[in-house]
């Protein structure tokens, strides 16, 4: 059977849950009892005889602030997470606020929207950016990574208590170097992957080093990063929000679009709209007696 977890932070009651089984009955479902993975937050609804998508779509929005997760019951607990940073481990997009510093911020966020929304090239749009900020003083990245940079809810708790149970965590990001790897340091990642700033004098250069990590970069590593673990597809899980995480979160078992824009979370077999990043927890059956702080 596949399993559909109901979450929120907003109080999940016993109602709620005989709402979205009587929903899954009504749409030809073969539906067990709901089981709590934490009283009020989160529970699990088992289900047969209708396929996720159709789960997925009569849940949906069902009950207001609860987030949705359809799956397949097998390999549930993940072995591997391969992640973006800006916008989903953290809580800004690093190029906007350096942009910000050199006094060009709306110029450089409107590109950055549209990019991540996949109406501009990918590579295209971070040299034009990166091209803008050339003269910006190197001293600025710093001033950004300790005024802008803030974790974002949940990071910590997801990945540390992943790691806790074996996981292998990938964070795979189209921003920096800079900021990419202090970032999964802080928050306890294996392995980080992101682009290089060129630097010169003491000020950026305006370009940034070749390869380009990019959406193919993204969806490649999750593969190689996948077999080299000699994991099936079904034990892996990517999480981002722009247009340029779509291939990974394609590739993965479960692929979640993170608040994401609606590209993205149109691509993506689940979403998260409404919760943290611990609702990845929950997805994987983890209760908070399990989770690693």
């Amino acid at each position: 059977m596949d399993i559909a977890t109901l979450i929120t932070a907003n109080g999940l009651t016993r109602a709620d849950l005989e709402q979205a089984r009587a929903a899954l009955a009504g749409a030809g479902a073969l539906v067990e009892p709901a089981a709590w993975i934490d009283e009020g937050e989160a529970a699990d609804l088992p289900f047969g005889r209708i396929d996720r998508a159709a789960a997925r779509a009569t849940l949906e929005g069902l009950l207001p602030g609860v987030d949705v997760m359809v799956q397949p019951r097998a390999h549930r607990r993940k072995r591997l997470l391969v992640a973006d940073m800006d916008s989903t481990m953290i809580t800004i997009e690093c190029i906007d606020e350096l942009a910000d510093y050199a006094g060009i911020k709306p110029q450089i966020a409107e590109v950055t929207e549209r990019a991540m929304r996949g109406e501009l090239d990918f590579e295209a749009a971070l040299d034009a950016r990166v091209a803008l900020l050339k003269g910006l003083d190197e001293a600025a990245i710093e001033r950004c990574h300790t005024e802008r940079v803030k974790l974002m809810p949940g990071a910590r708790t997801l990945i540390r208590t992943m790691r806790a149970n074996g996981a292998r965590t990938v964070l795979v990001s189209g921003g920096f170097t800079v900021f990419a790897d202090r970032v999964a340091d802080a928050i306890g990642f294996d392995r980080a992957l992101s682009n290089r700033l060129g630097i010169a004098d003491g000020a950026l250069d305006g370009r940034v080093a070749r390869p380009i990590v990019d959406s193919a970069t993204k969806r490649e590593t999750l593969i190689a990063e996948r077999d080299a673990l000699g994991l099936e597809p079904a034990e892996t899980l990517a999480v981002g929000d722009g247009a340029n995480d779509i291939p990974m979160i394609e590739e993965a078992g479960l692929g979640v679009a993170y608040h994401a824009k609606p590209r993205t979370a149109a691509a993506a077999a689940a979403r998260i709209e409404h919760g943290d990043l611990t609702v990845l927890l929950y997805a994987q059956g983890y209760p908070r007696a399990e989770w690693v702080d």
